[in-house]
């Protein structure tokens, strides 16, 4: 951070920016003032700021506008950071916030070193990501429509008699539904109809990721860790496009803390206190990995779909998915035993299996790293 003369801080909207500078030395930041969100406006204000050959770092938080910013201050030249925001430092007594006072609090902290920066995808990287996310945001959709069917259906007392709903036979049996009023009958076709459309709509972003992993540079990770007992393809995709090189983690216990499935404490002096997992950091990656922990409830076994995913991986990779499994459902039963609810035990599951897929990342991308299975579910 010494090679800079000044550090300057981005407080980013969709239509304004709010810019800061803090100069190297202990002189206070200054507002710069206000400039509009356009390509051209973001090149004049780097330019200026770099003037006179200045080594000059922006920093900006992360938010709804994505990393525009970031890639063209990093083509001009010019080193920048995207900024999570939960791990800014606040003043518990600060009650004022404006745009101004922003961009000055992180152009200050920009030149402490207090702030954090967070991974930012490349182009493909954030095109998989989008993908993977739009595929999320349908099954949701998804969900609410058969909600809403569903309810609609249990207040006129039409109950499925049948084994699983939403099933071809399920899907029969309403066809057959008829009901008193045609208004009614109107709005059951409609509930129907737009079920059977989002449903569409996943099976068809689930096909164009399928696709679109044969060519992918990371379809290599994707593959192997799909030789993990749990892992389908597109929990695999979901953990690669929102992680990227899960290898540039130093150990399996970042990787766990990064995806807030380590438990929260709150101690002080000689008293301990541990609390439910903190929640923090990438929430796609860490939803997809507790349902995955759900599997583990049942024996350890090499089941023909496994065996099959796992024939496209290296023995290094297949060796380290079977003690996952191993080691997973035996922590499954043992904690159970214990008298732990389901929930909990998943999630403690989840939380070693972050670090076993941790493993297979240095493996695939060629890391020279002794990765002891130990360690990991330490």
């Amino acid at each position: 951070m010494d090679k800079y003369s000044k550090y300057v801080g981005l407080d980013v909207h969709k239509e304004t920016i709010a810019a800061a500078i803090a100069k190297a030395g202990r002189q206070e930041a200054m507002s710069y003032g206000e400039i509009s969100n356009t390509p051209v406006a973001i090149e004049k204000l780097a330019k200026k700021m770099s003037a006179h050959r200045e080594q000059v770092l922006f920093c900006y938080e992360a938010g709804p506008c994505g990393y525009g910013i970031y890639w063209q201050l990093k083509k001009m030249g010019y080193d920048c950071i995207v900024v999570a925001p939960s791990l800014i430092p606040k003043k518990a007594g600060d009650r004022v916030k404006t745009d101004r006072r922003d961009a000055i609090t992180l152009a200050r902290l920009l030149r402490a070193g207090e702030l954090t920066g967070v991974w930012v995808p490349d182009k493909e990287q954030e095109a998989v990501r989008d993908l993977t996310r739009a595929r999320e945001d349908m099954k949701a959709m998804e969900g609410h429509a058969r909600q809403r069917l569903g309810a609609f259906l249990l207040r006129h007392g039409k109950k499925y008699s049948g084994k699983s709903a939403w099933t071809q036979a399920h899907f029969r049996w309403m066809e057959e539904l008829t009901f008193e009023h045609t208004s009614q009958q109107i709005v059951f076709q409609e509930y129907v109809d737009m079920v059977k459309h989002v449903k569409c709509r996943v099976a068809e972003l689930e096909q164009q990721m399928r696709i679109i992993v044969e060519d992918w540079e990371l379809g290599e990770m994707v593959t192997a860790l799909m030789a993990l007992k749990g892992v389908n393809m597109i929990t695999a995709m979901t953990v690669v496009a929102e992680l990227g090189d899960i290898s540039r983690f130093e150990s399996a216990r970042q990787v766990m803390s990064y995806l807030g499935l380590v438990p929260s404490e709150h101690s002080s002096g000689n008293r301990q206190r541990r609390g439910g997992i903190t929640k923090s950091g990438n929430g796609h990656v860490r939803r997809v990995l507790i349902e995955a922990g759900w599997c583990y409830r049942f024996p350890a076994r090499k089941t023909t779909i496994l065996e099959r995913r796992a024939e496209k991986t290296s023995k290094e990779v297949q060796a380290i998915a079977w003690k996952a499994q191993t080691r997973l459902c035996m922590r499954h039963r043992h904690l159970l035993s214990k008298g732990k609810r389901p929930v909990e035990v998943c999630t403690a599951v989840a939380r070693e299996l972050a670090g076993f897929i941790w493993a297979i990342g240095c493996e695939v991308m060629g890391k020279n790293r002794a990765v002891s299975v130990t360690a990991i579910a330490a």
